[in-house]
């Protein structure tokens, strides 16, 4: 046992005369802590010199509210107290304790109710829950109720036995060095050579070393920089907006008509404020209405103005994409954003009301529908994503408009998002004349694949376990 460190060996010359101690009580003698003899002993019990024994016991500390109830009684206690022969149901519902106490007045079955009047059944004595209330400790019958109504917190508190083996208390017969090791060598000891004779401590390389975690950004977090860095490295800027904005915004100024049922309550979330109509609106009403000076028709009817002053959380990142336009009118633009959007969606495995989308345009004199599919391919490359495809879609804003779609082994070809090239009746209201290529790829979907997750709410849970265990660098970077 020559590689035992000078600890252990303590550890061990402490324990042999007692045969069995406490942790606390070694901890005493050795003038350390607890913790640090647990972790000697484990290291003996490894070497089957010592035994371990965990004791676990449990307390409990009552609540602010179970102070107020151990001091003024539980709220049925109390109610009962004012019940007297008697009390119509309209009155005592009446009581200020009447929403919590009834409830457990009939569950315990201390009061009757007939004709609409509750009545006592008679003297109640004190029930397990009570009685532990009054001073709770483990192994009391009334503990799980109070537990269940929080009024008592519960913590659980270790406490550690150390016996010492046969081979451990022959071993500390046989002699142990107690001299002090040389853990880390010195620049002086080097240049003097006395690390010659110092006594060095042992290394163990089967032993492994404890984990050390360091900080690092979220793996979701990592996947939005990396594709910021790639749309950056392939020449776009970054547009920026807000999160609550008018449904002019949101829909009208993208040609999406309004009475689509995208735009409904149960679709979106909607904001008790309004917001006045920006200037040229009147473009965006006639192409509605039917199609302005282009070649559309519109969509025919009456458009309201109302409807497009009501606010909303913004469903997509596409209205940044027209006020960036609207600034930036003449070509050469290719910018994109990359921000938070909601939806009123059933929360499930691949939903959530609020999820990370890209937005990207590409304007320019002579861009065409085969650069877009250019731009998404080298982009979908970039992420990793080898094979990649389109198929024809539909959106109200785009025209021609496809859904690209990555393979992903064991799933087969998953759909990201959706692209195209802007209608006239988007771009028209505007001056914009030069052809708008743009896409909206779904950025959640992305990291899940990219992290190898099935269910989206794992990208947004505070769960450190998986934060420290998700490599910094993945594979194939």
């Amino acid at each position: 046992m020559a590689d035992l460190t000078l600890n252990e060996k303590r550890l061990l010359v402490a324990l042999a005369p007692r045969g069995r101690a406490a942790a606390v009580a070694l901890a005493e003698a050795l003038e350390t802590s607890e913790e640090a003899v647990v972790q000697y002993a484990h290291l003996c019990a490894d070497r089957g010199l010592v035994a371990i024994e965990r004791t676990v016991t449990k307390t409990y500390t009552l609540t602010p509210e179970g102070e107020e109830y151990r001091q003024s009684g539980l709220p049925e206690r109390q109610m009962l107290d004012q019940i007297g022969e008697g009390i119509p149901m309209k009155d005592l519902q009446a009581l200020p304790l009447s929403r919590i106490g009834i409830g457990w007045l009939r569950k315990k079955g201390w009061i009757t109710i007939k004709n609409g009047v509750a009545q006592t059944i008679g003297e109640v004595p004190p029930g397990d829950d009570e009685i532990a209330l009054a001073a709770p400790r483990e192994g009391m019958p009334g503990i799980p109720d109070l537990l269940k109504r929080n009024l008592i917190v519960e913590a659980e508190e270790a406490s550690y036995t150390i016996a010492i083996t046969p081979a451990g208390a022959a071993l500390v017969a046989s002699g142990l060095d107690l001299r002090e090791e040389t853990g880390t060598l010195t620049r002086d000891q080097i240049l003097s050579g006395s690390w010659r004779t110092a006594n060095l401590r042992r290394y163990s390389l089967q032993t492994p070393p404890k984990r050390i975690y360091p900080g690092k950004s979220h793996p979701y977090q990592r996947i939005i920089d990396e594709v910021k860095r790639i749309l950056m490295d392939m020449g776009f800027v970054e547009m920026r907006g807000d999160i609550a904005l008018s449904a002019f915004w949101d829909f009208d100024a993208l040609f999406q008509p309004q009475d689509h049922p995208a735009r409904e309550m149960q679709d979106t979330f909607y904001l008790d404020r309004t917001e006045p109509l920006p200037t040229g609106w009147e473009g965006v009403r006639d192409m509605h209405e039917h199609g302005g000076s282009t070649s559309s028709i519109g969509w025919g009817g009456v458009w309201e103005a109302a409807k497009a002053e009501q606010c909303v959380l913004r469903t997509h990142t596409t209205p940044l994409s027209v006020k960036y336009l609207i600034e930036n009118p003449k070509p050469p633009v290719k910018a994109f954003a990359l921000g938070r959007v909601y939806r009123r969606e059933a929360i499930d495995p691949t939903h959530l009301p609020e999820f990370e989308q890209l937005e990207g345009i590409v304007m320019d004199e002579d861009v065409t529908f085969r650069h877009l599919l250019g731009y998404l391919r080298e982009f979908y490359h970039r992420m990793g994503f080898e094979n990649v495809r389109f198929r024809p879609g539909y959106f109200p804003y785009t025209e021609p408009s496809v859904e690209p779609e990555v393979w992903v082994d064991g799933l087969g070809w998953v759909e990201l998002g959706g692209a195209g090239v802007f209608r006239e009746e988007v771009t028209a209201p505007w001056g914009i004349e030069a052809p708008v290529l743009a896409w909206g790829l779904g950025i959640s979907r992305v990291g899940m694949l990219k992290l190898g997750l099935k269910d989206l709410r794992q990208l947004y849970r505070s769960d450190i376990d998986w934060i420290r265990e998700s490599p910094v660098i993945g594979e194939g970077e």
